[in-house]
């Protein structure tokens, strides 16, 4: 039996302008080593004996659009199969978010997790712009995936706990989940809580 996919899409940012752009390019932290984050090898750590991790370098991340991410995402649409699992983290969220909700998917999902995805343009610091606006109606959104899971974290200072509740107001069947013990933006070297859920989709299905 073939194994379950996983695809998942990362996070990334938008600008206003090139000068807004240059500003943070300037003016960001700079590491001499990464931090280990659940969103980079751990999912292949914990699930890659049960599931096939894709996962797409998204384009221009640090300044992403999100036609190119769209062009981007359907070219992997042949390697596909049904049952598959979506992940998106922050703007990957919005992006799975806007593009299930505008789009019939090519296979079965057969669950979608969107992590500390924006709503909206109400970000206390960052602008959400390049096309990744929600429209009003996400009704595809849970017809193309029933089994939607919607993960904030009560003090996450970058996309505000409020984005969940304004989803939950357009999404009559999703299962929103705040973590109080979760501290920021998901940007932890563990998420253990998304390894157990997987793991119940997979066994469900089975």
């Amino acid at each position: 039996m073939a194994k379950t996919q996983v695809f998942f899409i990362h996070g990334g940012m938008t600008f206003k302008n090139y000068r807004d752009y240059w500003r943070y390019l300037s003016t960001r932290e700079v590491l001499a080593q990464k931090r280990a984050r659940w969103t980079d090898g751990y999912l292949e750590k914990n699930l890659g004996s049960h599931c096939e991790i894709i996962r797409p370098r998204m384009p221009l991340s640090d300044n992403a659009k999100y036609k190119e991410w769209k062009l981007a995402f359907e070219r992997y649409f042949s390697l596909l199969r049904n049952n598959i699992i979506l992940v998106g983290c922050s703007l990957g969220g919005i992006f799975l978010a806007k593009y299930l909700s505008e789009n019939k998917f090519p296979k079965k999902i057969l669950s979608t997790y969107l992590v500390c995805a924006p709503f909206d343009n109400s970000l206390p610091e960052e602008d959400l712009v390049g096309g990744f606006k929600l429209k009003s109606d996400l009704s595809l959104l849970e017809k193309n995936s029933p089994r939607l899971n919607l993960l904030f974290a009560q003090k996450d200072d970058v996309v505000p706990v409020y984005h969940a509740q304004k989803y939950a107001a357009k999404l009559k069947q999703a299962n929103i989940v705040i973590y109080k013990h979760i501290k920021g933006h998901f940007k932890m070297a563990e998420f253990p809580e998304i390894i157990k859920m997987i793991k119940a989709d997979i066994r469900r299905e089975r």
